[in-house]
């Protein structure tokens, strides 16, 4: 019976290593799966076991992994579900109520450690000041974002690029400090306008982050606090890459 019990013991542990790996991997599906059978291998060793001592820790190893996958398996009903939505949100001329919070914290999970901006327009002072406010938003949230890349545009000008360099690198040591890598590049034909998720989640804005309209006063209203801040016109869409693919599908 001990070499019975000791080989299932085996199981679970080598399943749950494997559970983990995937979960590291972000292969959510399989990880789910591995917890499953390695959650039920352990609990056929808890009740086996006759060691109290050895009870407890087996429940405590339990209830960790059950709360993980309870996690992971809300993650992927989520992910399946995404695959037919598309959100489009249209931002009047001088509406308000559209902080970067309110446009972007719904994102910020803890499964996200990567985001891709592609803007052409993160050029201007006021454009890096709307790019670090994002910024702050991530920092500010319980994500897991290791990384923030820029595709972006470079400024005309040998003097603005110049400035545009300076800010871009101290925003890169200010988020270094968070621990989150920042990294830029230049290309000089950029249309696209979104900011792309690696939980699949896309967020395509008409005028990209440069969506509010300029506070030419320090002391009124709006001028810090970008939810009060009046808006450009422009439509967000968001969907899911789930929602790409099944397209593709359909139509093939």
């Amino acid at each position: 019976m001990a070499d019975v019990l000791t080989g299932v013991e085996a199981s679970a542990i080598s399943v749950l290593k494997r559970a983990v790996e995937m979960d590291t991997a972000r292969r959510f599906d399989e990880s789910l799966v591995c917890y499953q059978e390695g959650i039920n291998l352990l609990l056929q060793v808890l009740k086996a076991t006759s060691d109290q001592s050895k009870k407890e820790r087996y429940r405590k190893k339990i209830s960790e992994y059950m709360d993980r996958a309870e996690q992971l398996k809300s993650f992927v009903i989520e992910t399946k579900n995404a695959g037919g939505s598309h959100e489009q949100i249209q931002i009047d001329d001088n509406a308000t109520g559209f902080g970067m919070e309110k446009l972007f914290s719904r994102f910020m999970t803890e499964f996200l450690t990567e985001i891709e901006i592609e803007d052409p327009y993160i050029r201007a002072h006021h454009q890096i000041c709307n790019l670090l406010r994002f910024c702050e938003v991530v920092v500010k949230s319980q994500c897991s974002v290791k990384e923030i890349r820029l595709l972006t545009g470079r400024d005309d000008y040998p003097d603005a690029q110049m400035q545009q360099q300076q800010k871009l690198n101290q925003l890169k040591k200010s988020l270094l400090s968070h621990g989150i890598e920042f990294n830029w590049s230049f290309h000089d034909s950029l249309h696209d306008r979104e900011i792309r998720f690696n939980t699949g989640w896309i967020v395509k804005i008409g005028r990209g982050l440069d969506i509010y309209k300029a506070s030419d006063n320090k002391f009124s209203i709006g001028s810090s606090d970008l939810d009060l801040r009046p808006c450009h016109k422009t439509t967000v869409d968001i969907f899911h890459t789930k929602s790409i693919n099944k397209t593709k599908d359909d139509t093939s």
